[in-house]
């Protein structure tokens, strides 16, 4: 890990967010689990140092069940990194959480399949081990997400369920009933394997969800398009970026939860 450049803070997130990082250098990583998504790109925000990868990769070319989660968050684990951040943009399955509005999610339940989302194989030579999610976002970094929305007066619900489906469809409307009938708060993609693989390598992860739709359960709405989804995202996504820019220097330097002691001493 020494030859391989060191930062404090990681990002996942769209091509956009290059711009965020000052003095960038690009560094190419392979990983034990392949390449991950994209080069990534290593800098300074406000004193600290990144590290962002796209997670599509930088055109935008890998479909959500076809991204590389392991080789992206290794190659973080790689670079030193003990934090990350990683916003999406999600539907809303309330009526109450409106397009424009951001979401620090504080659960996530898993509706994919297929997806490699462990470390722990047969096949690493490591043992099996069960790592406490009852708790999967970090929530001292929570608490500067919530802060920093506050601060810029961004509207943001504190806290919400992301519901994780295969993709790259959206949901039909009887799923997107189900998932509202449950309870849950917002529909994405991405989030997991992403977010519970930063926990089995004892990162901290945050998720900042960006509203860009009423999902199609909520009725009143004609259903969502990929247009209309990413018309709403590309306006509100200054104001994303400006969270996250304005999240890294109040980032805690030393890590008091749980999310740095989930294997319980067993070696990753």
């Amino acid at each position: 890990m020494a030859e391989v450049p060191q930062a404090e803070i990681g990002v996942f997130g769209g091509s956009g967010f290059y711009e965020l990082i000052e003095d960038a250098q690009e560094v190419f990583i392979n990983t034990p689990y392949g390449e991950p998504s994209d080069a990534a790109m290593l800098g300074t925000i406000g004193g600290r140092t990144v590290a962002f990868i796209p997670r599509h990769g930088r055109h935008h070319s890998y479909a959500p069940a076809d991204i590389n989660y392991r080789a992206n968050l290794w190659a973080m684990h790689m670079m030193g990194v003990s934090q990350i951040i990683g916003p999406c943009a999600v539907g809303s399955l309330s009526l109450d959480v409106h397009p424009g509005d951001f979401v620090i999610s504080d659960q996530v339940v898993d509706r994919t399949w297929g997806r490699e989302d462990t470390f722990f194989t047969k096949e690493s030579g490591k043992a099996v081990t069960h790592v406490s999610y009852a708790e999967p976002y970090c929530p001292e970094m929570r608490q500067v997400a919530i802060e920093t929305c506050q601060e810029l007066g961004y509207p943001y619900h504190d806290k919400g369920t992301v519901v994780t489906i295969q993709g790259p469809r959206f949901s039909t409307k009887a799923e997107s009933e189900w998932f509202q009938k449950m309870g849950w708060t917002t529909v994405n993609m991405t989030q997991y394997p992403e977010c519970y693989l930063a926990r089995e390598l004892e990162i901290c992860y945050c998720n900042i969800a960006l509203i860009t739709d009423y999902d199609a359960g909520l009725g009143q709405f004609e259903a969502v398009t990929s247009e209309e989804a990413m018309r709403v995202f590309n306006e509100n996504n200054d104001k994303l970026k400006n969270i996250i820019f304005h999240m890294i220097p109040k980032l805690p330097t030393v890590r008091t939860c749980a999310c740095k002691d989930a294997l319980g001493g067993a070696e990753i």
